[in-house]
């Protein structure tokens, strides 16, 4: 699969952050199909609804936070491609976040080249 026509679930409880990522994306792939989700319960009801090809999501939301929504959403597909996008990169947190599936991270603010290198690694073949 190519960066085209892909389904990508954008997670995060701020409407400017989810902008931002999905204009950043926008540049990187043709033809995105994009869901989003303002908070983790709504990101995994979505992601169950939908079945996303790549998903990208914030630690801090409230409902359910990034990390549970990480495992909530391995528990319906084990292969999903998470991607946290977050500004609260601790150690643990990283830690925790990929422990509970996510393949990736990127550190807010988000720099155009991050997001870039995780659709190229992560857009590949499902």
């Amino acid at each position: 699969m190519s960066a085209s026509n892909l389904k990508i679930l954008v997670g995060d409880d701020s409407i400017l952050a989810r902008k931002q990522l999905k204009d950043v994306i926008t540049k990187y792939t043709d033809n995105p199909e994009f869901i989003e989700a303002a908070n983790g319960q709504e990101a995994v009801d979505k992601y169950s609804e939908t079945n996303p090809d790549l998903v990208f999501l914030d630690i801090v939301m409230p409902v359910k936070d990034g990390i549970s929504a990480v495992k909530d959403i391995i528990a319906i597909n084990n292969k999903a491609k998470i991607i946290i996008v977050s500004s609260v990169g601790t150690q643990n947190q990283l830690k925790s976040a990929i422990e509970a599936g996510a393949k990736d991270f990127i550190q807010k603010p988000i720099r155009s080249e991050q997001v870039e290198a995780v659709i190229n690694s992560h857009a590949g073949g499902n």
